[in-house]
């Protein structure tokens, strides 16, 4: 059973938003690391960029594949986790801390209303 936090919100497409005032905290889910497997690189976007929701904003790459990671909701990425560079297998052992892949400055709060909450996301995580 993966772990799914009640206090974060969910696309479907197995990103997690962490929302801070204006700034949005954005990672891959539990679920979607173990269905990668060991992570061995990550692509992230430069600071400053301006995403919408559903932007492709990057790419994890483990073993077995490699997956385009979306943006849940759009603005300016105000930081990219730069110790991912150096300890990618952050992401499978702390996706929801350390293992972070952006941070954004959230042009539309209320996309975040959209996303799902950790009941709805635990029906499409299985």
């Amino acid at each position: 059973m993966s772990n799914i936090p009640a206090d974060l919100k969910y696309a479907k497409t197995h990103e997690w938003v962490r929302l801070e005032g204006d700034v949005a905290t954005i990672g891959i889910t539990d679920f979607a690391q173990s269905e990668l497997g060991d992570v061995v690189y990550v692509d992230l976007p430069t600071v400053g960029r301006v995403l919408a929701a559903g932007d492709s904003f990057g790419s994890v790459e483990s073993v077995k594949t490699v997956s385009d990671v979306y943006a849940p909701v759009g603005g300016e990425v105000v930081d990219a986790n730069e110790a991912l560079g150096a300890q990618s297998e952050l992401i499978n052992t702390d996706p929801y801390g350390k293992g972070y892949m952006i941070k954004i400055r959230v042009a539309d709060p209320s996309e975040v209303g959209g996303l799902l909450d950790a009941a709805g996301y635990s029906e499409v995580a299985g």
